[in-house]
């Protein structure tokens, strides 16, 4: 499956911010059948820390909306957020901490975000504070030259050093 460049947004933030030795994208638990269906977005591994973070990614920049409702959008996330905790439970004992993350740059304040903030044990990297890591590593694109193996961030160094004349 092709990784979409809201994947490699939280992957750069995750290798780079996080400090996680490796990230994967599109990772599928093993044994394929139904359970293999089951994607999870992005997953950063901190084997220093003994850190592990799995990412739901939805990056529509007209407002988050899965399906035709709140309620359908909330269901889906909810599930996916089911699909992160059976697969740390599964796959990840090693680490003594596990991070379960939503991430998309625009979320309708109001029902919809109050409602993703009640999903036990997500952490919700939207709007501001989605804006707010972005920032982070635009920053860190300002003074870091060498190749970070990220589309996504190799394009932040990009224009960071464009020159003006």
């Amino acid at each position: 499956m092709k990784t979409d460049i809201g994947e490699y947004v939280v992957g750069a933030y995750l290798k780079l911010e996080e400090g996680c030795d490796v990230v994967d994208y599109n990772v599928r638990p093993p044994g394929g059948g139904l359970e293999g269906l089951g994607e999870l977005d992005v997953v950063g591994y901190d084997f220093r820390r003994g850190r592990a973070f799995l990412c739901e990614v939805t990056t529509h920049i007209k407002g988050l909306q899965i399906g035709p409702s709140y309620d359908a959008t909330v269901r889906k996330i909810t599930d996916k957020h089911t699909r992160q905790r059976a697969y740390a439970a599964t796959h990840l004992q090693r680490f003594d901490e596990i991070r379960f993350q939503f991430w998309s740059p625009r979320v309708p304040k109001g029902a919809l975000s109050e409602r993703l903030a009640r999903i036990d044990g997500l952490e919700l990297v939207i709007n501001g504070r989605y804006r707010e890591c972005v920032e982070k590593l635009r920053l860190r694109a300002k003074v870091e030259t060498q190749d970070a193996v990220n589309p996504f961030f190799r394009v932040l160094q990009i224009l960071e050093a464009m020159r003006k004349e």
